[in-house]
């Protein structure tokens, strides 16, 4: 028998929850087929097989959490597909004798009760990968589901049984009985994922731990915007790349941050850590919350190139896909609430890091140009910052800085 257990996931995570099983108990595994989903405080990881066997049994369900090194299951190199897992403890003989029949028969029907005593004392559900999944998706609580199996394990057919009795109209309550919720009113409780969890704890975090202030400022974009549109088509050409607004305002950033160096630092204990190098994270929206993929040494890579890591590490995160070291150590964050229609926020700051910007919709709006007024495409711009090492002073600074260089986009091949 071969142990599956939960690997080295970094530095920081130690535990995760098991999402779901990619194989059923029985199946033929292959060396390197991924057999389990692990969603961690940061990405969902696969766990892949680092032998080929038959999946013989699975010791963790999903919803449970499980720390490194943990065994989760156990591969069988010698079984055969589709063959019964190996009898166990809690499991009847394949086999008996004629004479025991009714024996057994008594002992089962007085364990009845105890079984049901140890399903209220918490022990662990048994139901099998698919039921769990299927009951996941329909909303039902395995612990109300009746099944026949004299074992007492919850199959797909006892789901799917529940699922249609849910479904018949409930019966009208009694005038004494009290409501579900105290006013009446509908409501639907849903559970928090892992990631939404840890991402709510940070937000907080942050806000109790830093002195965060945020200023704002305007950009006038029509530099940007006749540049692009005289150059997007044989920039595409050339690079196989859209020419977006995320190139221009990394490259601003990168240069305002050579110009203010304490926005690209942070607190340790009575130290302030000032980093000579521009990892700057992008903020993403995906379908399990917000996640912050890095963009390396961000100075050193043209538009091009920034734009092309850009579009790779959102697609990573809308699929799911992004290694933890995609998402850690980042030096500096830049987030587009824009994308969504926000014409004005106040961006949270990205622990442990002192500095985050800001972009939001860009609306026309009647602007002072010299002597005359003319509609110009504007952008607010904020720059939220920890007040405990960073100045208002040099943080207005830093925001004009980056004001400076997007109007004169020409100016980032020199300063970014």
């Amino acid at each position: 028998m071969i142990e599956i257990k939960v690997p080295e996931l970094a530095e920081s995570i130690t535990e995760g929850t098991i999402s779901e099983w990619l194989v059923n108990v029985g199946q033929k595994v292959n060396k390197g087929d991924d057999i389990v989903e692990l969603e961690t405080d940061k990405v969902n990881i696969q766990i892949s097989a680092e032998d080929s066997g038959i999946l013989q049994e699975v010791k963790r369900e999903p919803g449970d959490t499980v720390e490194v090194g943990e065994v989760i299951a156990v591969l069988n190199e010698n079984g055969e597909e589709g063959a019964a897992p190996a009898p166990s403890e809690n499991k009847a003989p394949e086999q008996q004798p004629e004479q025991e029949a009714p024996e057994q028969k008594t002992e089962k029907q007085t364990a009845a009760p105890e079984a049901s005593e140890e399903k209220a004392n918490g022990d662990r559900l048994v139901a099998s990968p698919a039921a769990r999944k299927l009951a996941r998706e329909l909303g039902i609580d395995l612990n109300k589901v009746e099944n026949r199996d004299p074992l007492g394990r919850v199959r797909v057919e006892d789901v799917k049984a529940q699922a249609q009795k849910a479904a018949q109209p409930a019966p009208q309550p009694k005038a004494a009985q009290p409501a579900a919720e105290a006013d009446g009113k509908p409501v639907e409780r849903i559970k928090m994922s892992r990631r939404r969890q840890t991402i709510a704890n940070r937000l907080v975090d942050v806000q109790h731990t830093a002195a965060m202030l945020t200023t704002f400022n305007e950009v006038d974009m029509t530099a940007i915007m006749d540049l692009r549109k005289r150059r997007k088509d044989a920039f595409v050409k050339k690079h196989d790349v859209k020419l977006g607004f995320m190139s221009f305002f990394t490259k601003a950033v990168v240069g305002a941050l050579k110009a203010f160096p304490l926005l690209n630092a942070e607190i340790q204990d009575k130290e302030i850590l000032v980093k000579k190098y521009y990892d700057i994270g992008i903020a993403v929206a995906a379908e399990e919350g917000l996640v912050v993929p890095v963009v390396r040494d961000a100075d050193r890579l043209s538009f091009a190139e920034i734009e092309r890591e850009i579009g790779s590490l959102a697609e990573k995160a809308r699929n799911n896909k992004l290694g933890l070291k995609e998402l850690q150590g980042g030096t500096f964050t830049i987030t587009n609430g824009g994308t969504f229609g926000s014409l004005m926020s106040t961006p949270i700051l990205n622990a442990p890091q002192v500095g985050i910007l800001g972009m939001h919709s860009i609306k026309t709006r009647p602007v002072t140009v010299g002597d005359r007024m003319e509609n110009r495409p504007m952008m607010y711009i904020a720059l939220s910052y920890d007040h405990r090492i960073v100045d208002g002073a040099e943080a207005v600074q830093f925001l004009v800085k980056v004001k400076e260089m997007l109007e004169d986009p020409e100016s980032l091949l020199l300063e970014g």
